[in-house]
């Protein structure tokens, strides 16, 4: 089943690439890749402040630091 899904697209994709008078909607999607990227980006940045204003006004992040720190410290001595 997959073979022939695949064979499907292929021929779908040779025949409008083919086609000469095609409509412009139907060229190609060589700046879809850059959109996506973008979007995963902007996504990225939002999931990102989120992090940094939740560890700022908590103190989670100094205390994780101060038990890694004593943890190695112990182990040392």
């Amino acid at each position: 089943m997959l073979e022939l899904l695949v064979h499907l697209e292929a021929f779908v994709v040779s025949s409008v690439h083919r086609s000469a008078d095609r409509p412009r909607r139907l060229r190609g999607s060589a700046g879809q890749t850059t959109a996506e990227y973008a979007l995963v980006m902007l996504g990225a940045a939002a999931i990102a402040a989120l992090v940094v204003t939740w560890a700022s006004k908590t103190d989670i992040v100094g205390k994780l630091f101060n038990f890694a720190v004593s943890k190695v410290i112990g182990a040392v001595k």
